[in-house]
């Protein structure tokens, strides 16, 4: 008899479950390594397919500076589907304590 509390070998996921962005777990945390290749491969994707767009964009028009424009086009697109997807965001405290920054109100340090 099979465990349930074990996913089974087929697919555990029920059909249209929705799954997460590229460098993100399951539970919603960022996966930082993981994260990081995710952000950078939008935004070098976002730079390789828009400058291509303006390249053929100058070629059929007969200009120069489209394909400058795919490229930066393509830059701010990349970090925006990063920033949507929450791979830029910033790390989530746990609840650990952390030093705070700065001085303390008194002008003493920050121990306790």
């Amino acid at each position: 008899m099979r465990d349930p509390k074990k996913p089974g070998k087929g697919g555990s996921r029920k059909p249209g479950a929705r799954t997460s962005a590229p460098g993100v777990s399951a539970d919603g945390t960022n996966g930082g390594y993981n994260a990081g290749m995710a952000v950078f491969s939008y935004i070098i994707g976002g730079i390789i397919v828009w400058s291509l767009i303006g390249w053929g964009l100058d070629y059929v028009w007969g200009t120069r500076w489209i394909v400058l424009a795919g490229a930066l086009l393509g830059a701010v697109g990349g970090f925006y589907l990063s920033h949507m997807h929450g791979l830029t965001s910033s790390r989530i405290n746990t609840g650990e304590r952390h030093a705070a920054s700065g001085p303390s109100q008194d002008g003493d340090t920050n121990a306790e």
